[in-house]
């Protein structure tokens, strides 16, 4: 039997350091600097009145970043992951029809939370780098009238932006809740939840909002608070004595339950978790970045860089993945050339060598494309310019040999027709 002697020092590793990274993958990306002097703030406990003022202005500021009027718009403690999982777990109970559209890895992910939430999952699948065809959807609610539709605005797997407004017309008509994942696309990509009929929505920090990973923001209508009141239950001990139970059945996850959550955000403030004050910080601090910006603007922006960007990449012989109509703002997926001798060393490279982060993708697009990310604080000239430059000089290394320079003159081409 091995023992651990008493006497031995322990193993506490050095004072973190990391090496400086510029981050250009699909996400995450650099913080806001803001951002991260708002996470060092002191922390306050979730009953203190000024923290409570401090949440109640968070749902203010991600209601103008969601553009809608919903009441419940609030953060789910998690990564993105889980505010999908919240707002998919709360709605869908056992044997619920839930379609789910799928053009990249992020449908399949919520196919596959749909199916541990025991719905009756129908999936429909266009090619990776396409969207559906105009009524597709539509149709395809007609057909099946399910519970939910679940479906992303913007695949960064795909790299491809899908129309959310005809999805929200069918749901309507038909009885559905519209449940769009804009985890990669809000603030770098036009969104409109009102304005769109989009009953529930879910997002993430880690993207265009330029933030950590670990807290979720997330919005829905009464359609939706209605479904939750049936299946609202909570748990003894904190019950309130003159609470009445919901008659639907019980939402699998404590720590997931919107019913829950929502009276924590409420003035009533159940004592549902502890908050995750740093985090609500970032949150509170990322909406603001955005809105003083100007949500059109910063969408401007994102829109300018990566076509900047992209003309870049054809100056040097390099091809854009996916339907030109249907392109993300703030996600470019980049042809890896047959001339190449090792893509994963291209990366290694760009990372080992020049600090800077780009990304493989997933499935039938493994190895077939490298995803390079424009967003938020990263989403500026300077960025781009460096990794042009950067990745001309690591794919000549590695047996493609571009125009020397013509990535850069291509960016700034576009820049100054702007400026003109």
């Amino acid at each position: 039997m091995s023992t651990t002697s008493t006497s031995q020092k322990p193993e506490i590793f050095e004072e973190l350091d990391p090496s400086p990274r510029l981050l250009m993958g699909p996400g995450p990306v650099d913080l806001y600097p803001r951002v991260l002097r708002a996470m060092s703030v002191p922390i306050q406990g979730q009953f203190d009145p000024e923290f409570r003022r401090y949440m109640m202005q968070t749902m203010a500021l991600y209601r103008q970043v969601f553009k809608t009027a919903n009441q419940q718009t609030f953060m789910i403690d998690g990564t993105a992951r889980a505010g999908l999982e919240a707002c998919m777990h709360s709605i869908i109970a056992p044997g619920d029809k839930v379609l789910v559209p799928i053009f990249g890895r992020f449908g399949h992910l919520l196919t596959e939370i749909a199916k541990r939430a025991r719905a009756e999952v129908i999936s429909m699948e266009c090619e990776w780098g396409q969207v559906f065809k105009p009524g597709e959807i539509a149709d395809a609610v007609a057909r099946h009238k399910p519970r939910m539709v679940a479906m992303c605005q913007g695949d960064t797997s795909a790299t491809v932006l899908h129309p959310v407004d005809e999805a929200g017309e069918a749901c309507r008509r038909h009885g559905a809740i519209l449940f769009v994942d804009v985890t990669a696309s809000l603030a770098g990509n036009p969104f409109e939840t009102d304005g769109w009929k989009v009953d529930i929505v879910a997002a993430g920090l880690q993207k265009c909002l330029s933030g950590p990973p670990g807290i979720a923001p997330v919005t829905f209508n009464e359609r939706v608070v209605e479904i939750l009141m049936h299946r609202r239950h909570i748990e003894a001990g904190i019950r309130p004595v003159d609470m009445v139970e919901g008659n639907g059945p019980i939402i699998q996850s404590n720590y997931f339950d919107l019913a829950m959550i929502m009276e924590y955000w409420d003035p009533k403030a159940l004592n549902h978790h502890t908050e995750a004050a740093s985090m609500l910080y970032a949150a509170r601090e990322c909406a603001r970045a955005v809105l003083e910006e100007g949500l059109d603007k910063g969408i401007a922006r994102h829109q300018l860089t990566s076509k900047a960007l992209r003309a870049g990449l054809e100056a040097m012989g390099l091809g854009i993945f996916g339907d030109r109509k249907h392109l993300m703002s703030n996600v470019t997926g980049v042809v890896i050339p047959k001339a190449s001798k090792s893509p994963d060393k291209v990366r290694a490279e760009l990372l080992e060598d020049f600090g800077l982060e780009i990304g493989t993708s997933f499935g039938p697009l493994h190895g077939k494309i490298w995803r390079i990310g424009t967003m938020g604080y990263v989403c500026r000239k300077a960025n781009v310019l460096r990794c042009l430059s950067s990745l001309e000089t690591v794919l000549r290394r590695n047996g493609y040999k571009a125009p020397p320079g013509a990535g850069v003159d291509a960016a700034y081409e576009v820049y100054d027709d702007a400026q003109r």
